[in-house]
């Protein structure tokens, strides 16, 4: 098995097709399916479905992409930690986030790491929490922000970065607003709300909340951003649970806090791969995040 089948495999698997494939890896196409044919006469296992318009990863296939990326992350580690002894942080950041995470500014402390590494190519991902510990754990992020998650796996761990009490938004003309300045979540149980999916932080906090106040709710509205539940809450299209910090962000709507949901209900994380495992660049953006180097 050589590494530029692994490569040749990830890349037609992303692209679910021969083609597009061959033109991102600026090979032949032929090149490319007698590579993918060497693969699986090696492995002993069709690794795709061919028909005429895409290929489909077979269950062979579904189980190599898993290891090869991790493969081809390591590999990518092992160059960049070699340049790092020699003093130079290079290659590519692979950073995911949270919307609106506590305890980091990303944008300003992305500036920063741009100003001090130029070299590093960052590309950035913003998306679920669940999603982003699942591309840090296959090697397909360096590292993410989020919500807390089950990690020091194998493959994961957690540094804490904040902890926060979830708050009451809604509407100025909302009973809620002026029924008291404090809500337990028993008071909430007839409000329809407004809340992210659930692979987003706020939601599972929101839900955890819940589910552990045996209190349930109605989530009517699911949404992906910020200023989208914002927008509907403001339209007193519901009511929403979120992290403290969020009220700041449309003064137009009235917080109430929550007094039974927890003193620390919303933590966030960085989650990273093992430290044998965590590439240069992402130990160099962790280091500027724990000196609160962000200008």
């Amino acid at each position: 098995m050589e590494l530029r089948h692994l490569q040749h495999f990830v890349a037609v698997a992303e692209a679910r097709h021969f083609t597009r494939a061959a033109e991102r890896l600026m090979v032949s196409q032929s090149g490319l399916s007698a590579s993918i044919r060497a693969l699986e006469r090696d492995l002993r296992a069709p690794l795709f479905v061919r028909s005429t318009r895409r290929v489909t990863l077979t269950e062979a296939g579904r189980a190599l992409l898993v290891e090869a990326e991790r493969i081809l992350a390591r590999v990518r580690a092992a160059h960049d930690a070699v340049a790092a002894v020699q003093g130079v942080v290079r290659g590519t950041l692979s950073l995911g986030a949270e919307q609106c995470v506590a305890g980091v500014h990303v944008a300003g402390l992305l500036a920063a790491f741009r100003r001090r590494h130029p070299e590093v190519e960052i590309r950035l991902r913003q998306e679920g929490g669940l999603a982003l510990a699942e591309d840090v754990a296959a090697g397909r992020l360096d590292l993410a922000f989020a919500y807390r998650t089950r990690a020091d796996s194998e493959q994961l761990r957690a540094v804490p970065l904040a902890a926060e009490p979830m708050t009451l938004l809604c509407h100025p003309a909302h009973p809620l607003a002026t029924a008291r300045p404090a809500l337990a979540l028993r008071d909430l149980a007839e409000q329809d709300f407004v809340d992210f999916h659930p692979g987003w932080g706020p939601r599972r906090a929101t839900d955890t909340a819940f589910a552990s106040a045996g209190v349930p709710r109605t989530v009517g509205l699911e949404v992906n951003d910020v200023h989208s539940l914002l927008d509907l809450v403001e339209e007193d299209l519901g009511v929403a649970a979120v992290p403290r910090h969020f009220r700041h962000k449309r003064e137009s709507l009235h917080a109430v806090a929550l007094t039974d949901a927890g003193e620390a209900v919303y933590e966030t994380v960085a989650l990273l791969p093992p430290p044998q495992a965590t590439s240069p660049a992402a130990r160099a953006l962790m280091t500027l995040l724990e000196r609160g180097t962000v200008t």
